[in-house]
């Protein structure tokens, strides 16, 4: 039985394998001088919406950045943006602080923190959202 086994192994080691191999002339073609086309050009959707976003200026489309505190006092609160009526928001009351205080923030009214800091939420609206 052995002797079959290596017999058959031998057979299929020893075989020399048949692999196909195909060349498109157009892979072998040189890039034109033009270039590669603008990514603009091939982005659609959302990704699309951002970079047109990007090039008007706005780098933070979605709101994502941390926002650095104001005056923050009860006349002049620092003002967050949102496309909604209510979001989370996160203060950090202390600078070596290691942990993050959250809280809701609801339009048109302005909210104190623990620390005394004062926020106001600011609808403003933005192109990703429709």
């Amino acid at each position: 039985m052995n002797s079959k086994l290596l017999a058959l192994s031998s057979k299929i080691i020893l075989r020399n394998p048949s692999r196909m191999f195909a060349v498109s002339a157009a892979k072998l073609t040189k890039v034109k001088d033009e270039g590669f086309p603008d990514p603009l050009d091939l982005a659609t959707g959302i990704e699309k919406k951002e970079m047109l976003l990007r090039l008007a200026g706005n780098d933070d489309p979605y709101n994502l950045k941390a926002i650095k505190r104001g005056v923050g006092t009860k006349d002049k609160p620092t003002l967050i943006p949102s496309a909604f009526e209510a979001r989370i928001i996160g203060c950090v009351c202390e600078e070596d602080a290691s942990h993050v205080k959250w809280m809701w923030l609801h339009s048109g009214e302005p909210k104190r923190c623990f620390c005394g800091h004062w926020y106001k939420l600011v609808f403003k609206e933005s192109l990703v959202y429709e």
